[in-house]
């Protein structure tokens, strides 16, 4: 059994794909892109729940690996990509919490959503009158 996991090894190692495909070069970047994946999704979500100083620490994270990825022989082109990818995810994040918490944007959203408010309860004031309106037509129309 030992000489055919012996073979198998050596016949992986022989093709520079698969040797590639069986290293922790591709392995490790490969499972670590739930983290960019993650964060790009989250891009989507309300900047209320963003944290901060999470943000912070995958930027610094992000960076740091980054530099490893190049300093690392052979270098490390995937990782570097995974790190690059949250690199700029995490970024949107922090701009998107530090508008929201820092420069205003929880109170332009309180504001859109009062005017929202206000606008549907206009749009439901208009339609009891058309709706009054309509059934002072049909009782006119049914008693002549």
């Amino acid at each position: 059994m030992a000489a055919a996991i012996k073979a198998l090894n050596a016949k992986i190692r022989s093709n520079p794909y698969t040797d590639y495909l069986c290293s922790t070069h591709f392995w490790g970047p490969a499972s670590n892109f739930g983290i960019p994946l993650a964060a790009v999704m989250d891009t989507q979500k309300d900047p209320e729940i963003i944290s901060g100083t999470m943000t912070l620490a995958l930027c610094g994270y992000s960076a740091t690996f980054m530099r490893y990825a190049m300093a690392v022989t052979p270098v490390n082109y995937l990782l570097f990509g995974c790190h690059f990818v949250n690199f700029g995810a995490q970024a949107t994040q922090a701009y998107r919490y530090l508008n929201y918490w820092n420069f205003g944007g929880k109170e332009l959203r309180e504001k859109a959503n009062q005017e929202a408010s206000h606008i549907a309860d206009q749009a439901k004031a208009a339609a009891n009158k058309v709706e009054t309106k309509a059934k002072e037509v049909a009782n006119k129309v049914t008693s002549s």
